[in-house]
């Protein structure tokens, strides 16, 4: 006591009355609180959630469906099973999205996009890089169609299957010649002895055969293709038939008189001479690749064609490389692609060139025979697109 009193600090008791003593029982014991047990899962329940945790877990390993365009504003899903919503793409301003929403606004024959070629002499390693060119330097590869017209000389079932075997997914048709050449000669029984290229002339019957051609692009078949052949497509004709690329490396004054050609405009009353004089300055048609559009093609064109023969009579003219005839017809009356559509060699063309010469060897049977226009000399950007195995399976 002595030293809590001098420290000045002292302890109060604890009250009994204070202290809390635990309830008892009757006999004497400590009650004890009565504590429900946690709940047990049922097992079904455990099993189920476990299975929707792998479940979802598996859904992170399936590809993606839906994707958002990031110039999109709006950032709206789009599947990419499907086509592009036109909407979307157009305010997503995304220079390849607006090409792929204008080739689907156009009319009926941009959904098949129709390539045509006429081959005097068989060659399907070139018809095949022909293809195969086209196909991988499209972005819509699957709305390419094919129409080929080759020899009946040839098994036509068997070149097909041999193709189909390359590309399998494409949509490609080869044909017979007789059909055609049949309908020129109803039209023009005196094409033969004219001896006008029939190459180009075909172009012209073809769509009466096959009526589902109303708009194509003619490419010759020695033609390795750089550019996109829907952007062909693109082009508004107006009031043209035919669009080509201008030749300046030749002038119709190369080929005809300019004299004697406007004396003919001044006298003969035909609809299918030009308004205009005939400039000696000219440059003339490509007609290596050219675009058709059917609806506007004039009904007597293949009669004009056959009229100026006759009245111009350029017999030492008929070997030459252009068509003079068809440049005179078509003077002032087709639509001008860019310079960058103008079939070029492939050792010398410029990055900008979207159509090359093949420039790979042809096969024994066509090594006499010359396509129009072929350069001298090979190369090896044909093999680029030649698959594997293909001169096996070619192999005629």
């Amino acid at each position: 006591m002595s030293s809590a009193a001098g420290s000045g600090l002292w302890k109060r008791r604890a009250s009994s009355s204070l202290r809390t003593t635990p309830p008892s029982s009757g006999a004497g014991e400590p009650l004890r609180l009565d504590i429900d047990q946690a709940p047990r899962s049922q097992p079904i329940l455990q099993a189920l959630s476990f299975a929707f945790v792998l479940a979802f877990a598996a859904l992170q390993l399936l590809p993606a469906t839906h994707f958002r365009h990031p110039a999109d504003p709006s950032r709206s899903w789009m599947p990419f099973a499907s086509k592009p919503n036109t909407a979307t793409l157009t305010k997503a301003k995304d220079p390849l999205m607006e090409q792929l929403s204008n080739a689907e606004n156009h009319d009926v024959e941009i959904v098949r996009i129709n390539v045509v070629t006429w081959m005097d002499c068989l060659d399907l390693r070139m018809l095949a890089v022909l293809a195969n060119s086209t196909l991988s330097s499209s972005r819509l590869s699957e709305h390419v169609y094919f129409s080929l017209f080759v020899p009946e000389s040839e098994d036509v079932k068997l070149s097909y299957y041999k193709l189909k075997v390359l590309f399998p997914d494409s949509n490609l048709d080869l044909f017979g010649q007789n059909e055609v050449k049949a309908k020129l000669r109803a039209a023009a029984p005196e094409w033969e002895s004219l001896r006008l290229s029939i190459n180009e002339l075909a172009s012209f019957i073809i769509p009466s055969t096959k009526p589902s051609l109303t708009k194509f692009a003619f490419v010759s078949p020695g033609t390795i293709m750089k550019g996109r052949v829907e952007e062909l497509f693109d082009f508004d004709l107006g009031p043209y038939a035919i669009a080509a690329t201008e030749d300046c490396s030749r002038r119709l004054s190369d080929y005809v008189n300019i004299d004697i050609l406007n004396a003919i405009r001044r006298t003969a009353a035909k609809t299918w001479i030009s308004e205009k004089s005939y400039d000696k300055d000219s440059c003339v048609p490509d007609l290596s690749l050219f675009l058709v559009n059917v609806a506007n093609l004039d009904k007597n064109f293949l009669e004009s064609i056959l009229w100026w023969n006759q009245v111009l009579d350029l017999k030492h003219e008929r070997n030459n490389p252009v068509n003079i005839v068809i440049a005179v017809a078509l003077y002032n009356k087709y639509y001008k692609l860019p310079d960058s559509w103008k079939l070029v060699d492939s050792r010398t063309a410029s990055s900008e060139a979207k159509v090359l010469h093949y420039d790979g060897p042809p096969t024994m049977s066509c090594s006499n025979q010359k396509s129009q226009k072929e350069p001298s000399g090979f190369s090896d950007i044909w093999r680029q697109y030649l698959p594997p195995k293909s001169d096996v399976i070619l192999a005629n």
